[in-house]
């Protein structure tokens, strides 16, 4: 009974945000009262417990949001420097091969944009980026949406990957692990299974295009691009993969779209993989009325900038990213002590409940917002495009602000809930106990499914994260199942639901001008969505069937 009733919140939002489709802003809220009043009257927490969990919760939650403005406000500021026009401008007449033009634009640069920024920017650029080229916008649309998923655990400079482990980084720890180890465990067996994944995605998006959007209507035409579908996403991954494992989550998607990209672009200009035959739209004309805009949208900033100053923010970017996570250089061990920390003891008197901002290791400090100051410069910009950017960012950010805080703060009267007079075991547990019981050894299929809800309602894999991670660590805890490797579903499930969760689909056919499709996008997506799951779970099934665990814990 009492896992039913800690249920009761995360139902809650699951019936708010789906069936009455209520913003996260508005749901998480209600779900964190309930939270507390549950709290208090069931588990018999006292006041100060809750009040003080719900502030470290905030704390914590803020850490977050720093990435998230930091990383908007460096996008914003490029595009009204001109900077993002600049670097559209490099990739028409790039090829007129539409397939080719798919994986450049939709998933390598694509990757490039979520690594830096994330949280559905990269849905919002490449999707007019793929109009500008020639697609009809509701191709345009699906097919950035597709590709928005094997880069995500690693978006903003690592996000997501970074809060499903400081979720449950206080139960790793308590059971005698090492948390930057573990947090390094999580980064790599996220990658591995989810760049296999990635392998099947960059296909599979060329034969969504080629079928529903081709003049033959065929399958067929997606065939002369697998050996480019296969240089593709053999390198990204073999990157991906390796910085995950030695470097952490922070560059992963951001370094290995880099290389990447500019890879395509010589090996594109040289002829090298290149279909014998162009595959293109049909004349515009013959398109169906759905494929086509349906408001009208604004014209992108014209600019001559050129390329080196046009990228110049992200260079910058990602070098100090990349001198300060390797632990060699000197720089990461400096920023991780005083006096770059800034400590909270103790919080509202709860003995050992702490909190400590290291500020200057914070990526949505330095280097972004750092960067934007400096763009500010290098650019020449005026006054009101300054302005313009950070009052944007500003207000995209108000709403995941508002998500972030309460549902972080749930997640922390959730797992602390076990500090009460009652003497039961926390909501989180007995949650995961439930479903344990359920599920048995079927969950690791059900794992990502779990992850791809939580995208689906709030829109962010950092929030599915947010809301779920607690419950995967102790549900394989209570089945005797690695956890590292079920966070790692958690985390890929919640990259995975990114091409059908709705907030991302409404940006997507904002910027598209194709709004009015949100739910043939979804209805569409959904059999990618389902077949990555699949593949995941195959090859994180096979590690654990063989006894495989990367990170046994007591």
């Amino acid at each position: 009974m009492y896992a039913l009733i800690a249920c009761i919140p995360i139902v809650v939002v699951i019936v708010l945000m789906v069936a009455l489709n209520w913003p996260a802003k508005h749901a998480l809220p209600l779900a964190w009262v309930l939270a507390v009043i549950f709290g208090l009257a069931v588990w018999k927490m006292s006041f100060q417990g809750v009040a003080a969990y719900t502030v470290a919760g905030f704390l914590n939650a803020l850490e977050i949001l720093f990435i998230i403005y930091g990383a908007i406000l460096i996008m914003n500021t490029m595009k009204h420097s001109g900077a993002m026009s600049a670097i559209n401008r490099m990739f028409n007449g790039l090829t007129p091969d539409a397939r080719i033009q798919a994986i450049i634009i939709g998933f390598i640069f694509g990757a490039f944009i979520e690594g830096a920024a994330g949280f559905g920017t990269p849905a919002a650029l490449a999707g007019p980026l793929l109009i500008s080229v020639g697609f009809p916008p509701l191709a345009a649309a699906i097919t950035a949406l597709i590709y928005n998923t094997t880069p995500v655990p690693y978006g903003a400079v690592g996000t997501p990957t970074n809060m499903a482990y400081s979720v449950v980084k206080d139960s790793v720890t308590g059971r005698g692990g090492n948390g930057e180890a573990w947090k390094m465990a999580l980064s790599k067996w996220t990658a591995i299974p989810h760049a296999i994944g990635g392998l099947i995605i960059v296909f599979l998006g060329v034969c969504i295009l080629v079928k529903l959007f081709g003049k033959n209507k065929s399958f067929k035409d997606a065939l002369p691009v697998i050996p480019f579908c296969l240089f593709t996403s053999i390198e990204f991954s073999v990157i991906y993969i390796i910085i995950a494992t030695f470097v952490g989550p922070e560059i992963t998607s951001l370094v290995a779209a880099i290389i990447t990209l500019f890879t395509l672009l010589a090996i594109t200009k040289k002829g090298f993989l290149q279909p014998k035959e162009v595959w293109t739209f049909a004349k515009k004309e013959e398109w169906d009325k759905s494929w086509l805009s349906t408001v009208e949208l604004p014209e992108t900033k014209a600019s001559d900038m050129p390329l080196l100053k046009a990228w110049a923010p992200y260079f910058i970017i990602a070098i100090w990213l990349v001198i300060s996570r390797i632990p060699s250089i000197g720089i990461k061990a400096v920023l991780n002590k005083a006096p770059f920390i800034l400590p909270i003891k103790n919080i509202l008197g709860v003995e050992g409940l702490n909190w400590n901002f290291k500020f200057l290791y914070n990526p949505g400090i330095a280097p972004f917002i750092i960067v934007a100051l400096i763009t500010i410069v290098i650019h020449g910009m005026s006054g009101k495009e300054v302005k313009a950017a950070w009052v944007e960012s500003f207000h995209q950010v108000k709403g995941a602000a508002i998500a972030l805080f309460f549902g972080v703060a749930m997640v922390y009267v959730f797992r602390y809930s076990n500090v009460n007079a009652s003497g039961m075991e926390s909501m989180l547990y007995l949650m995961a106990k439930g479903l344990a019981d359920v599920a048995g050894k079927a969950f690791i299929i059900v794992s990502p499914l779990i992850g791809v809800l939580g995208s689906f309602m709030s829109g962010s894999n950092t929030v599915s994260n947010t809301l779920f991670s607690g419950l995967q660590f102790e549900t394989a805890t209570i089945l005797l199942l690695p956890e590292v490797l079920i966070v790692a579903l958690q985390n890929m499930g919640g990259a995975i639901g990114n091409m059908v969760c709705i907030n991302n689909v409404v940006a997507a056919c904002a910027t598209t001008g194709t709004n009015g499709n949100e739910g043939k996008i979804i209805r569409t997506n959904i059999v990618p969505c389902l077949i990555y799951c699949a593949v995941v779970v195959i090859v994180v099934g096979a590690l654990i069937a063989s006894g495989f665990n990367p990170y046994p814990l007591q």
